[in-house]
């Protein structure tokens, strides 16, 4: 995707083949010395088994420029957690596994609760938020990357290309967002940015008329992506979703806080590939079809806070107006797919985007019947100002979790 277009709304960092990793790597380490560059890792245990994460890590330790690693590791009971102590014991940088279900952690949960804090749903969106309330904790970070555990095409140049905006003291950007072509060689990908979110916005404009945040979520390439790094300035004022909808709610934040000139997207890899939810047309609490309804109850939250009203009859006109959408871009992926060489399932496409159609409708109603609903966890200075000692006590917490059931280290 060698190319230099600018959209004219937000930055866009593209990899014109000029320059190498080890070029890369050597400018960042360099600034690393002075600027802390951390990353998260927001995992489950079933993606420890699984055929992604271990090469990750073999990618990760040959990093110089990372000063700590946070693991944040989600449905793990004690053996699973002893053994995932062991599984990124070979990481060489300061690394830390914080296990999210440990009895200190259900207790600092409780905690929360009892203040009316704690997140809604345990999910990436709370992993995510509590490995950053440990970097907060921890005050000697200045950037922060965050990316998944089961990214099958990785390779550590990824790492180096979202970091580098928001490392770089003579660049203006806050925040850096991932954006690489969704293809595995033989199939394109990435269903739901194609056939859910970009006809999605392109149909709000039509319905709604102009918004400068329609505009600013379509200047992203992949919108959806998992990838991006933050200067650790603007963590204690993030609100971090808890559902399916956290990659759109953190580009909301950037709209809500940070200038356009701020924002950065920046081209990460050739191809890009990781594990595939299923589509779960039976059941709308699971797979794409409960994200596809998270992503849209996103989307319509934020811009009914920006003064947008919404109805029955809005609603039945964005899915019309969505559907007829979806089929003219499905037309387009599937000459593009084929001119490279790759598979496309049409039909099955097409049937995706009837259960995105339908799930508009469900997102709809769900936001028209609790228009209170606000499934977003507490800022990290929130819960600061309710309880000025929790982020000591998580801190110790994760210290208290890692001495107690290290495995003991063979000479």
């Amino acid at each position: 995707m060698a190319d230099f277009h600018q959209n004219g709304n937000i930055t866009t960092l593209h990899n014109l083949r000029t320059r190498g990793l080890d070029d890369l790597t050597y400018e960042l380490t360099a600034v690393s010395q002075n600027r802390k560059i951390s990353l998260i890792l927001p995992s489950l245990y079933s993606e420890l088994e699984g055929p992604a994460l271990g090469h990750i890590i073999d990618e990760l330790a040959q990093v110089p420029y990372l000063h700590r690693i946070v693991i944040g590791l989600d449905r793990a009971d004690e053996a699973q957690y002893r053994a995932a102590q062991g599984f990124f014991a070979r990481l060489p940088q300061n690394h830390v596994v914080i296990w999210n279900d440990s009895p200190r952690m259900t207790a600092l949960q409780a905690r929360l609760a009892d203040l009316g804090l704690a997140p809604g749903e345990r999910g990436k969106g709370s992993n995510v938020w509590s490995c950053m309330g440990y970097l907060i904790a921890c005050a000697d970070s200045s950037v922060i990357a965050i990316h998944d555990c089961d990214i099958t095409t990785y390779d550590r140049e990824l790492l180096a290309r979202l970091v580098y905006p928001v490392a770089i003291p003579s660049f203006p950007y806050q925040m850096a967002k991932g954006f690489y072509p969704r293809i595995d060689g033989h199939k394109l990908n990435g269903r739901v940015t194609r056939l859910l979110v970009s006809p999605l916005l392109i149909a709000l404009k039509k319905v709604i008329g102009d918004r400068d945040y329609l505009d600013f979520l379509r200047s992203f390439r992949y919108p959806l992506s998992g990838e991006f790094a933050l200067r650790t300035t603007s963590l204690p004022d993030l609100r971090i979703p808890s559902d399916w909808g956290l990659e759109i709610g953190v580009l909301s934040e950037a709209w809500r806080n940070l200038a356009p000139k701020s924002v950065c997207q920046v081209e990460l890899a050739d191809e890009y590939d990781h594990k595939h939810q299923d589509l779960s047309e039976e059941d709308a609490s699971q797979g794409l079809s409960r994200m596809s309804t998270d992503i849209c109850k996103a989307i319509f939250r934020k811009l009914a806070a920006d003064g947008t009203v919404f109805t029955p009859n809005v609603f039945r006109t964005l899915k019309a107006t969505y559907y007829r959408r979806a089929l003219d871009l499905l037309e387009g992926y599937y000459n593009d797919a084929k001119m490279n060489g790759l598979s496309i399932d049409r039909h099955r496409e097409e049937k995706t985007v009837e259960l995105f159609a339908e799930n508009i409708i469900r997102a709809g109603q769900i936001f028209l019947d609790h228009p209170h609903e606000t499934p977003f966890i507490p800022t990290w200075n929130r819960v600061n100002a309710a309880d000025p000692d929790f982020l000591t006590s998580f801190k110790r917490a994760v210290a208290e979790d890692t001495a107690e059931f290290t495995p003991p280290q063979t000479a």
